[in-house]
């Protein structure tokens, strides 16, 4: 425990580990060494935040992919999932509820679709902004050139959200077909970023073939990269995929993991993620208490949840008509000592 403890202060005074030193935090997720991480990982976030936690309204646009990753439910060759696609008119009504609900930042969320290309999003995206000046956009519609993101960008674009998957190559080419490029990804974070975007990125935790070696790849990219965002969360199969009968990554593993992040990176947006919260009834607020400082709730039409299936059993509660200060999420929160804020959250933001 004190090498344990003696490489956690080294992270949070360096913002990085050797490889060696990455190896031996990530074996020993054991109760007594995750809660040493996670202590840790609290204190910073209350002296950064507060109690406070910021919210996003998700809405899931579009289940069309074009992509064809082996871990995902609405991969393309998944062909007994019921598509659907949401009007330009539905979004904006997903949002006007969801800022009356209490959201201060909208997450447009859809696969790779090509009917919503760049130039619709824009239009999309500055109706948003018009009718909501003071909230965030966040956009996660995967892999576009460089131009495509700036115009993304100049419409009013916040915050762009980009999952890296692998930051090791090998592992990269595990999980997803040939023709989906390791290096692509990585160009279009870099791109993301240079651009001006508070940009996200982050991994599934026990992905097939993944190894402490692979996370340890994904903990220096992180600590280099400096993300604004990074979302974790265990692997889930999913029943009509390649990967249908592997078993679900650690909820521990990935609970030290975002303790970690947040002792690496203090400022960070950490979400504590939707598959936490399926994979225990209580892991949205076990996440936060290793450090996670961001929710988000789903506020897309009812009916489409099911549909935008990443994995099985996925957890889509919504906030609720009364709003999110008053609904079973806040009461949830309450219980250990948080309260959601009504603000976008930027990254940078203190709210004390």
């Amino acid at each position: 425990m004190e090498r344990f403890k003696a490489l956690l202060d080294e992270l949070k005074c360096t913002g990085k580990l050797s490889g060696e030193g990455w190896l031996y935090l990530l074996s020993r997720p054991a109760d007594s060494f995750r809660n040493a991480a996670a202590s840790l990982a609290e204190k910073i976030t209350i002296e950064r935040f507060g109690n406070k936690i910021f919210v996003r309204g998700i809405v899931e646009f579009s289940n069309f992919c074009s992509n064809d990753c082996y871990y995902c439910g609405i991969r393309c060759s998944n062909k007994k999932t019921e598509r659907y696609r949401l009007e330009e008119k539905e979004i904006l009504e997903c949002c006007s509820a969801g800022y009356e609900y209490g959201f201060r930042t909208f997450v447009l969320q859809s696969g790779e679709d090509a009917f919503w290309n760049p130039e619709r999003l824009a239009v999309l995206v500055k109706k948003i902004k018009a009718r909501f000046p003071e909230c965030a956009v966040t956009l996660s519609v995967g892999e576009l050139e460089r131009p495509q993101y700036q115009q993304l960008f100049d419409a009013g674009c916040d915050r762009y959200l980009l999952r890296h998957e692998s930051a090791s190559p090998e592992h990269y080419a595990m999980i997803h077909p040939e023709r989906q490029k390791w290096s692509s990804r990585m160009k279009c974070l870099q791109d993301l970023k240079e651009i001006g975007f508070q940009t996200g990125c982050g991994f599934m935790v026990g992905s097939p073939g993944q190894t402490l070696e692979h996370l340890v790849c994904d903990m220096e990219f992180l600590s280099s990269f400096k993300p604004h965002m990074i979302g974790i969360g265990p692997f889930i199969p999913h029943c009509d995929t390649p990967y249908a009968k592997e078993k679900s990554g650690s909820v521990e593993l990935t609970l030290l993991l975002l303790s970690l992040c947040r002792i690496m990176l203090p400022d960070v947006l950490l979400p504590a993620t939707t598959a936490l919260g399926t994979l225990l009834p209580d892991g949205r607020e076990l996440g936060i208490r290793a450090g996670a400082n961001v929710v988000m709730p789903n506020i897309s039409p009812a009916e489409c949840r099911e549909k935008y299936s990443l994995y099985n059993n996925k957890n889509s509660a919504d906030p609720g008509s009364t709003g999110v200060l008053q609904s079973g999420l806040q009461k949830k929160l309450a219980a250990i000592g948080r309260e959601i804020v009504i603000a976008r959250g930027d990254y940078g933001e203190k709210i004390c």
